[in-house]
């Protein structure tokens, strides 16, 4: 069944829906099923599957209903251009189309997967179909959460400027699961001796061996003494995702209670995309004032370049500012042992700026707060000036856990080497060179041999005598 004439109309400009604001665009890497279209690269077959996808997501099926009235066909998804050949599709979706909250009318991503990635994933006809990138119009972007709080106000916690603040240095606690609590609280604070941050890792919760209610008092203790003994603020950020929001509220309220004077250091981590938009909502919503850690765990599923259904990471972390994370991990750009490639920057830029450029659409989010990108994935100091070098900057968390604990001279001389590394990018100097005046970077060389000879050629001889 074409339905092309009902749910495409290819006479629609692109700047004349964003000038008038009241769609929702989405861009698709779509193919449609050679078993169902005798010519799925022809522009009629592709418009059909196309305009077929729109009516799946929206409000349409695979048959002509008696229930469709004039108002109905008002609020359909229309395809508005296609390119058969790179299998590139843009549906524009009516904002109208949109659950909202009864409670106080807000918007939802929930609503928006549901109709932009929900039953046309699973539709016969279409091969495989992937969203790369979409645009929010001003109308419908204020409808939505946003991040309560930002980079800035762990900036003001650590007594930095709150305008590039600059580098974070944080670190997840190795090993990822398996310590206990008196094991877990001393690595934290061997590591908060010479960094600033520590992540809770996803898996960490409320394990039989290792209880949230025995752990988290000894890790508050240990912020403490690690606070007095440095005389720098440290950060912590505990994992309180959980199936039942009642259980995220619990175990957040538990985490604030047990830091008391130190609740302001403190973010709070869901697992984001296991956890679903209804865990990340629970915690914008219920605790404002902490900073909103989102972890993707779980996302390759769908965002892997070798996934060709779902959406992309760029997507996903876009969705996560909408909802109102403070900080997403963003991967490495290529300079960790992830999946990822320099021009990932580009996922940073989304979140973090008023208005940057995507994949098709530039996005202003009038003024909506920035998301921090959060680095990590088999960083070290050896592979940092290279990131910040290709990031443009350095206002970004990075939690380095091998990075860290891998360094032979323990966790705080680790992150000192990060702090180090930093320093390198910003003065412009030669790695090796610097490596000459600064002990930690230097041994980083050591920690990480393999790394230093991929990217240093003749470390060993250079700096000789300097190690």
């Amino acid at each position: 069944m074409d339905q092309s004439s009902r749910y495409a109309n290819l006479s629609l400009k692109e700047e004349e829906l964003m000038a008038n604001g009241e769609h929702v665009l989405v861009y698709y890497r779509m193919k449609p099923s050679a078993l169902h279209y005798a010519n799925p690269e022809s522009r009629e077959d592709y418009l059909a599957a196309a305009a077929h996808f729109a009516a799946e997501s929206s409000t349409g099926t695979n048959v002509t209903v008696s229930t469709t009235d004039d108002f109905t066909k008002s609020v359909d998804a229309l395809v508005y251009d296609i390119d058969p050949v790179n299998e590139d599709m843009k549906i524009a979706y009516p904002v109208e189309l949109f659950d909202r909250n009864i409670r106080d009318g807000r918007a939802m991503i929930v609503s928006f997967l549901t109709l932009a990635i929900g039953n046309n994933q699973g539709m016969g006809d279409i091969a495989h179909a992937k969203m790369h990138d979409f645009y929010i119009p001003p109308k419908f972007l204020q409808l939505f959460d946003g991040p309560s709080k930002g980079i800035a106000d762990l900036w003001r916690v650590l007594g930095r400027p709150v305008v590039d603040g600059g580098f974070i240095v944080g670190t997840i606690i190795k090993p990822k699961l398996g310590l206990q609590p008196k094991p877990f609280a001393d690595a934290a604070y061997d590591f908060w001796l010479g960094g600033d941050f520590i992540k809770n890792d996803e898996p960490q919760g409320n394990q039989v061996f290792a209880p949230m209610k025995d752990t988290i008092p000894l890790v508050a203790d240990a912020m403490k003494r690690a606070q007095d003994k440095t005389g720098q603020a440290k950060l912590f950020s505990a994992n309180i995702t959980a199936d039942d929001p009642f259980e995220i509220i619990a175990r957040g309220e538990y985490v604030l209670e047990q830091f008391g004077e130190n609740a302001s250091h403190v973010a709070f981590l869901i697992d984001g995309y296991v956890g679903g938009p209804t865990a990340i909502t629970t915690a914008r919503r219920y605790f404002p004032n902490q900073f909103l850690h989102y972890h993707r765990a779980g996302h390759g599923a769908v965002t892997s370049p070798s996934a060709l259904r779902g959406y992309s990471a760029f997507v996903l972390s876009k969705m996560s500012r909408l909802q109102g994370a403070s900080g997403i991990h963003t991967g490495t750009m290529s300079f960790g042992k992830m999946e990822g490639e320099k021009s990932d920057k580009q996922i940073a830029y989304m979140i973090e700026q008023d208005e940057a450029q995507g994949p098709v659409f530039t996005q202003n989010w009038q003024g909506i707060k920035p998301t921090t990108p959060i680095i990590s994935g088999g960083m070290n100091a050896l592979r940092m000036p290279g990131f910040f070098e290709n990031l443009g900057h350095s206002n970004v968390i990075m939690t380095a856990g091998g990075g860290s604990y891998g360094h032979v001279d323990g966790a705080a001389e680790g992150a000192r080497s990060l702090r180090q590394a930093e320093q390198c990018w910003k003065q412009g100097a030669d790695p090796i060179e610097f490596a000459k005046e600064h002990k930690q970077f230097a041994r980083a060389f050591l920690s990480f041999e393999n790394d230093a000879d991929k990217l240093y050629p003749g470390w060993r001889k250079a700096l000789k005598g300097h190690l």
